[in-house]
This record gives structure tokens, C-alpha cells and sequence, in this order.
């Protein structure tokens, strides 16, 4: 299927670290929109492992498609959305668990910013038990993460994590 060309999507998310899954959902969207904007959250209630700066790096590193771009946004998804021109917010479901909480956003994001569609891939499934969080659980104990995340991302870990150790 080609890109829709006018269609402008954001696929939002913490990205920290990037993992396979995300980067299948990259894929899939960039075969949906025009314009992909990949937007990492600079929550500053979190603790991140990677800067907004150092995640944005990386997304760009292994996500290369002509048509997805990388930014960053504090605030509101609604907003940052309607700033950009997007008509809809790209979101990925790996499990039934996922769906409360994302069509709560989306919901919300529907009443800030009608003219906005969510729409909810899925996860393939051999990324469907994949998350961030248990990536950086796993590296950080020195598991190998290796298939999961890009190798880039793998070393980007070990390295983090080497150097946590042994401070």
C-alpha cells in the first residue's frame, strides 16, 4: 500500500530505549502516512537512561525511511499533534493490558483535538511481549538483548550499563 501523501501521522512514545517492535511499527506507518513524525516524550516526571537528545540519535540511526522524520515534544500529544499537521496518532498495542490505557489517551486526545484520529496497530507477534522497560531490566543485568533491540541500541546499553557498574 502507498503512503497516504498529505497524511501526516505521529507515533509518539518514551523510546527509551528504541526496541524491534518500535521499529515495526515504524515501518508500518511510513507505508501508511505521507509523513511520519516520530515523537519522543521529554517526561520530565521519568527517569530516563537516554536523554531526549541521545533517543532522538538513535531513533535516527535505525530508522530510515524517506518519509519519517524524528522530534521531540513536553506538553500535550494533542497539541504537538495539531502544531505539526497530523491528522492521526499512531499507537501500537502489544496485549489486551495495553488497550485500557491507550483508548483512555485516546479519548482524551479525541476531546482536545477532534479533528485527530488515534489509530491502534498491533504489535507483530514476535514483538508482542517486547517493552522498553524490560529491555533496560534485562541489560542491566546483563542479559543478552540481542534480536529485540537494533544492535546499535544493544551496544548503546552495554556501554550504559558498563559504565553504571562501575561507578
Amino acid at each position: 500500500m502507498p503512503p497516504q501523501s498529505s497524511l501526516v501521522a505521529i507515533y509518539p512514545g518514551s523510546f527509551d530505549p528504541i526496541t524491534n517492535g518500535h521499529l515495526d511499527l515504524i515501518a508500518r506507518g511510513a507505508k501508511l502516512a505521507g509523513r511520519l513524525i516520530v515523537a519522543v516524550l521529554g517526561n520530565r516526571s521519568k527517569q530516563p537512561l537516554f536523554s531526549v537528545e541521545e533517543r532522538m540519535e538513535l531513533i535516527s540511526s535505525v530508522a530510515k525511511f524517506p518519509n519519517v522524520e524524528v522530534a521531540s515534544f513536553d506538553g500535550l500529544l494533542a497539541d504537538f499533534a495539531h502544531a505539526r499537521g497530523a491528522s492521526m496518532i499512531l499507537r501500537g498495542i502489544r496485549a489486551v493490558s495495553d488497550y485500557e490505557l491507550e483508548w483512555q489517551m485516546a479519548l482524551m486526545n479525541r476531546r482536545l483535538r477532534p479533528e485527530i484520529e488515534t489509530v491502534f496497530l498491533t504489535a507483530g507477534e514476535e514483538y508482542s511481549f517486547i517493552s522498553s522497560k524490560l529491555v533496560k531490566e534485562v541489560a542491566s543485568l546483563g542479559g543478552n538483548v540481542a534480536g529485540i533491540v537494533p544492535a546499535l541500541v544493544e551496544a548503546r546499553l552495554k556501554e550504559r550499563y558498563e559504565t553504571t557498574r562501575r561507578t
